[in-house]
């Protein structure tokens, strides 16, 4: 199977830019208030449970909007302690001390709680590299899957500001 690359953010919709008047555009309309939305985009890598701070290959575009972050558990975490995930080798701006106990074999969310201002702008100047870090050492797997809005702040009435 082949793919299509774009440099993005991919964006859809049929007005591109509000007209001004307050009305909504009808089917196959292309004036009125805009409608365009932000494709979401998806990347993954696989992570072990490790002491070791480790960067991802997963590298979220900046000024991105992270809507989920899933744990694909393959084999469950071993070791007592903590996951943390995060854009730097401290490994927590993004999730902070996910119970190694929740990391059973199948998907584990990620719960924003207190890092949502994180989530909420991966970066204003330049992309950021996920990175993982366990608390101890053990045998658990897992593929990491990172769900964004690429580049979406700063997108305004269909243009970028």
């Amino acid at each position: 199977m082949s793919s299509t690359v774009f440099t993005g953010p991919v964006l859809a919709g049929n007005v591109l830019q509000s007209d001004g008047t307050g009305s909504l555009a009808g089917v196959g309309g292309s004036t009125g208030t805009q409608n365009v939305g932000f494709c979401q985009m998806a990347q993954f890598a696989p992570i072990t449970e490790s002491a070791t701070a480790a960067a991802t290959s997963i590298v979220i575009p900046a000024q991105s909007v992270i809507t989920d972050i899933y744990v694909n558990v393959t084999a469950a975490w071993s070791a007592s302690g903590t996951l943390s995930i995060g854009t730097t080798s401290d490994a927590n701006q993004l999730a902070a001390a996910i119970s190694n106990a929740s990391l059973a074999q199948g998907q584990f969310t990620v719960p924003v709680t207190t890092l949502i201002a994180n989530w909420l702008n991966s970066s204003s100047t330049q992309d950021v590299q996920i990175w993982v870090q366990s608390s101890a050492a053990g045998t658990g797997t897992a593929t990491l899957v990172v769900c964004y809005l690429q580049a979406a702040n700063g997108f305004t009435n269909g243009q970028y500001t």
